[in-house]
């Protein structure tokens, strides 16, 4: 059974500009002890989306299902229980400014009614789990960003969550503090099977982390799968775009001297598999065709683990190979797609 089900979910909003539809017809499928991504540019309707998922707001239309059970058949008692086993952070934090990192942790615990040296026990084991058993005494102010980040990580374990939504948990970070948070999540999620929703716009951090991804634009799912069949394989506009904006390793290739018959014929977007990286394709391609290739851009990206390599290609103005050369790259174990509106 999935953890979490988004059922035909719709969400609209009352302005004084008129009606706005932050969600329509939203549907999808968590499973238990999953990393899960959702991702969108802003106003896709991501952080709506996540609300739904804990009943923070309450959806127009739709269900949502958590291990069977609509939330929206809970009382408003059952529902703030149910809250306990859902934690969330957030871009900002959220911290308590004038109690120290201890007495953060320990809030929800006080909320629950545990007792103050119990409440302190868990707290401490929670600040060792997120390194940071010495600044228990400290106040937020005297924290990094990536600092604060863990104690409202382990703020939001406090109550032993099966699921924790992580709300743009990562955008306020530099991009090494980013990495450490996210490889604590990956650690959070291995230890304790906790299923981790990720809200993001950076396509960096879904392949980092996620196993699987729902791309929303204006409110829709766009595109939903596997992060590597995405990456590999966008099927959406808004999916492709958001990968070919990923810079991740950008090892751009592209010299100022290109010819410029070569400057502007078709565009495709390669992805090379474990066993095509080791041939030479690209060489061998221009050699079976006799016509040259323009690399506007390779990439490595590691996506779930895996290193997977990418380029851009520019094919000769004109040519009337270009359907061949694809198929030649298909049969040599690429993954091959279309790229409109290339910006360097």
């Amino acid at each position: 059974m999935s953890e979490i089900v988004v059922e035909n979910l719709s969400k609209t909003f009352l302005s004084k500009d008129g009606t706005v539809e932050a969600l329509k017809n939203v549907s999808l499928q968590i499973e238990s002890g999953d990393i899960y991504g959702i991702i969108g540019m802003s106003g896709a309707g991501k952080s709506t989306l996540v609300r739904c998922m804990n009943f923070l707001e309450a959806p127009s239309e739709g269900r949502v299902l958590v291990n069977g059970k609509s939330l929206g058949d809970y009382s408003e008692k059952e529902l703030r229980k149910q809250r306990e086993s859902i934690g969330m952070i957030f871009q900002h934090f959220n911290l308590l400014m004038q109690k120290s990192v201890l007495e953060n942790v320990c809030f929800p615990l006080y909320i629950q009614g545990k007792k103050k040296n119990a409440a302190h026990a868990r707290a401490l084991e929670l600040l060792e789990i997120v390194g940071l058993s010495e600044k228990q005494n400290a106040y937020p102010a005297q924290l990094s960003g990536g600092q604060k980040q863990r104690v409202a990580i382990a703020r939001a374990l406090a109550c032993d969550p099966k699921i924790l939504l992580c709300d743009e948990a990562t955008s306020a970070l530099d991009p090494q503090t980013t990495v450490s948070i996210l490889e604590l999540l990956k650690d959070i999620n291995r230890r304790f099977h906790i299923t981790i929703v990720v809200i993001t716009h950076q396509m960096s951090v879904v392949r980092e982390i996620c196993n699987r991804v729902a791309i929303l634009k204006d409110g829709v799912v766009a595109d939903e799968g596997l992060v590597s069949d995405i990456f590999t394989n966008p099927k959406s506009a808004v999916a492709r775009e958001l990968i070919l904006g990923d810079s991740g390793n950008d090892l751009r290739t592209k010299s100022s001297n290109t010819p410029e018959e070569i400057q502007s014929g078709e565009k495709i977007r390669i992805v090379f598999s474990e066993n095509s990286a080791f041939e030479p394709v690209i060489a061998n391609l221009v050699l079976t065709f006799g016509e040259p290739v323009n690399i506007l851009r390779a990439d490595t990206k590691n996506v779930g683990g895996v290193a997977k390599g990418e380029m851009i290609l520019e094919f000769l103005k004109g040519s009337t190979q270009t359907a061949e050369m694809k198929q030649y790259l298909l049969d040599h174990g690429l993954a091959v797609g279309e790229v409109t509106d290339y910006v360097e």
